[in-house]
């Protein structure tokens, strides 16, 4: 046993021995209170690397229950990333009490990196990366990354900076400097194009379609003279985006985002996150009936009318959900812009006009097949009752693929994340007007038979 795991509590030990994944999720199992004395009985190095993890839950409590000693030395031993993370999780008494305690150069550090606003490349970066003078040769170069590879978060990616303005000039990979001479320039090694590069204020998602667009490992962040700032590693631009779309998937499912695991939410907490949405459909859904005691005239001469109502209210929510689906994720991942919202609507129009004809063809067999196969008398004007279900279901399909593609944009062009188009939402918008729809078509085709 080895001399850290001998000055371990036995009951600890499985904290101490496992790898840093297994750790965490076993940590994450645990009560806050005994989650509490696990770390405070670890080695402060074991719980510096159970911190860094993004997938640590409840950071900011544990850190708010450690004797302020020790938990300044925990967020000055994480990445700068990680801490100032941690710290915004914290209330305003605890993170100052906390600061008190830093260094001055590492307080700043956090401070700098908290300033940049959520989902920004700012955000994600962290300032503990490598950078040398241009002008170093590979020697040079390779013996300061031993000096320093403790203290960075990835050294896979080597800045050379001019040695003047300390402007970025190329970028180098580790590869690259051990394959190389050592009296050669480092310079000589890097890549030959210009470095590929973000601002603070770059989206985290255009951040994460670059790395994967050039292959990158970490991408540098630049000021307006090309200062390095920090750098995004994919690893981090990766956990971002796993928590933005679980973040999108709660709201598409029409609730707000919850930041804990299902499980480990409580009870008044979820009722709060699912009720206002929830409230504000039904109120969105009175307006369903509404409409249905508009036409309740209509009702009352062809009660047939009402069987397809369910039908045609979950086509048109169907397909304007699947259009919005559609062209919230496009958005997200670029693939279309705010100036090809006419363009969505060209292809979405006659989509869901097709959409609907399908759809409606099957309603005409269905109803045919009921009728003459004695299952159910929709009446001697079935087929006009056929028409009416099948041009309903053509309109009000084509109505919720327009609708549903055109939301997201809409969000958007007014500044709200488009992923707030929930599919619930959408069926709500659908149904009121495809009712509409439905009662001013059988108007039409059955005036003056069943109407």
């Amino acid at each position: 046993m080895t001399p850290i795991l001998q000055a371990v509590a036995p009951e600890l030990l499985p904290f101490a021995s496992q790898n840093i994944a297994d750790a965490v999720e076993s940590l994450n199992a645990r009560s806050l209170d005994a989650a509490t004395d696990i770390v405070a009985g670890l080695p402060l190095a074991r719980v510096i690397d159970m911190f860094d993890r993004p997938e640590l839950q409840r950071a900011g409590n544990l850190i708010a229950r450690m004797p302020d000693a020790r938990a300044a030395a925990l967020l000055e031993g994480m990445a700068d990333d990680r801490a100032a993370d941690v710290l915004l999780e914290l209330d305003e008494a605890d993170r100052t009490r906390l600061s008190g305690r830093m260094r001055s150069g590492t307080l700043e550090a956090l401070r700098q990196l908290m300033r940049y606003p959520p989902h920004t490349a700012g955000s994600l970066m962290t300032t503990e990366f490598v950078s040398v003078p241009a002008d170093w040769t590979v020697a040079q170069t390779l013996a300061h990354i031993r000096d320093v590879e403790r203290s960075r978060e990835t050294v896979y990616a080597i800045y050379l900076l001019d040695p003047a303005t300390h402007a970025l000039v190329r970028t180098v990979s580790l590869r690259r400097l051990v394959a190389g001479e050592p009296d050669a320039p480092a310079l000589s090694q890097a890549q030959r194009t210009e470095p590929v590069w973000v601002s603070a204020s770059t989206d985290q998602e255009e951040v994460a379609r670059l790395i994967r667009r050039h292959d990158l490992l970490a991408i540098p962040v630049l000021d307006e003279a090309r200062h390095v700032l920090g750098v995004v590693t994919v690893d981090d631009v990766l956990d971002a985006l796993i928590a933005e779309g679980t973040e999108d998937a709660h709201k598409f499912g029409g609730m707000q985002a919850i930041a804990q695991p299902y499980i480990n939410t409580g009870f008044w907490a979820m009722i709060k996150k699912r009720a206002g949405w929830l409230c504000a459909l039904f109120l969105g859904e009175m307006l369903t009936a509404s409409a249905m005691q508009h036409f309740d005239d209509e009702l009352a001469k062809a009660v047939v009318l009402t069987l397809f109502i369910p039908l045609i209210m979950s086509s048109g929510g169907n397909s304007g959900s699947q259009a919005t689906s559609l062209l919230i994720r496009s958005l997200a991942l670029g693939e279309v812009r705010l100036r090809d919202w006419w363009k969505v609507a060209l292809r979405e129009l006659p989509t869901g006009m097709l959409l609907g004809a399908m759809l409606g063809a099957i309603a005409i067999i269905r109803i045919s097949i009921w009728q003459y196969g004695g299952i159910y008398d929709y009446g001697p004007h079935w087929v006009l009752l056929a028409l009416t279900v099948a041009a309903a279901l053509i309109g009000i399909v084509s109505f919720g693929s327009l609708t549903g593609s055109m939301l997201p944009f809409a969000l958007q062009r007014l500044g709200f994340d488009p992923a707030s188009a929930s599919a619930p939402f959408v069926a709500t918008l659908v149904d009121v007007t495809g009712l509409v729809i439905y009662f001013s078509i059988a108007a039409m085709i059955l005036g003056g038979t069943l109407l």
